[in-house]
């Protein structure tokens, strides 16, 4: 996986120099400067938008500028990366939001369950409002921290072994890892969700302490090499997804001169088109190997109606438990509005 993903990195940004070749000539004059970047795992399809990032800036800049990445933790855990871009201890990271709810209780909106999130364009809509909205500056500001790109992570499915739940009822007394709203959602069908960091998730699979793991659809499953330990797989269920962005330390933002900041302002747009194309190229490679090893478990449209309907009291739920601290049904309403619908509950 790791050499596939640098390969598209690779053909990424061949076709950056030549197809773009007028913006990549565009030198961006500058100080001498070099950012940490903190990252967990390993280089994978998800991390792309940080690979993206850190290659425009170097070749933009003509090495001026170094954004430095950090996989496996080496600047901190995964669950403390927000706490590090607080204290200053590098200038920018990646975090997901359902690792620590509480320390971004409105960003929690986008684990809500069957948010309207099901293509690419769609969910890049979404993500762009909810960055802009008050409670989300608000809240990373609080980190002393803005949000930068989005990795845009795809619709999860769930992995996992023992018995195929081939009917909602077979979800009951499952151990699953599911964060944030679908763990709720899942906990309506009566499994046992958990919010377990992704490296932790082969061991738990191939110990028995789990017995699925819902992941971003296919990248995720295959980058922590899931389907080694799996018997059987959700082709069709898409009960939501997470946020996992890249975000900026705001000291460290200010503290750049203007054609730098302006910098990160032109690439944005050609980082997220690169991260959307590595995860179609990786899904082109994942889903014949998956297909091939795995059962496929799909549920007819009767089944994922009534799974949506058990998702709709969770989001109700959330709007209520966080109304007394930000607008909550705004940033719930104003993901509908950008995915073109409007939120009814029922």
């Amino acid at each position: 996986m790791l050499r596939r993903i640098r390969n598209a990195s690779a053909l990424l940004a061949t076709v950056v120099l030549g197809a773009s070749a007028s913006l990549a000539s565009e030198t961006v004059s500058g100080p001498e400067l070099r950012w940490d970047l903190s990252l967990w795992g390993k280089q994978r399809a998800g991390t792309e938008a940080a690979e993206s990032l850190a290659r425009h800036v170097l070749a933009r800049t003509e090495g001026r500028w170094t954004i430095q990445l950090h996989y496996g933790e080496a600047l901190s855990k995964s669950r403390e990366n927000l706490d590090g871009l607080a204290i200053g201890a590098f200038e920018a990271a990646m975090f997901c939001n359902f690792y620590h709810p509480k320390k971004n209780p409105a960003l929690m909106v986008l684990s809500l369950p069957f948010l309207p999130m099901s293509g690419t364009e769609q969910s890049l809509a979404v993500r762009e409002a909810v960055y802009a909205h008050p409670a989300i500056k608000r809240e990373m500001a609080r980190w002393g921290a803005r949000l930068y790109v989005s990795s845009l992570l795809p619709q999860y499915e769930f992995m996992g072994r023992g018995k195929p739940p081939r009917t909602l009822e077979d979800w009951k007394g499952k151990t699953v890892r599911a964060g944030g709203g679908l763990g709720q959602a899942m906990r309506a069908l009566g499994a046992a969700p958990t919010s377990s960091p992704a490296t932790e998730v082969y061991t738990g699979l191939q110990q028995g302490t789990m017995d699925a793991a819902a992941m971003p659809f296919t990248y995720a499953h295959i980058s922590y090499r899931l389907h080694e330990v799996s018997e059987w797989y959700t082709s069709n269920l898409s009960p939501g997804t997470s946020e996992c962005p890249i975000a900026i330390s705001e000291r460290a933002y200010k503290n750049l001169v203007a054609p730098y900041k302006q910098l990160l302002d032109d690439i944005r747009p050609q980082v997220i088109r690169e991260q959307q194309q590595v995860y179609a190229t990786v899904d082109q490679e994942n889903l014949p190997m998956i297909e091939t090893k795995l059962v496929a478990v799909k549920y007819d449209r009767a089944a994922r109606a009534r799974f949506k309907q058990a998702g709709l009291p969770v989001i109700e739920q959330w709007i209520v438990d966080n109304e007394g601290s930000f607008d909550s049904r705004d940033l719930v309403e104003t993901v509908y509005r950008a995915a073109g619908e409007s939120f009814e509950p029922k």
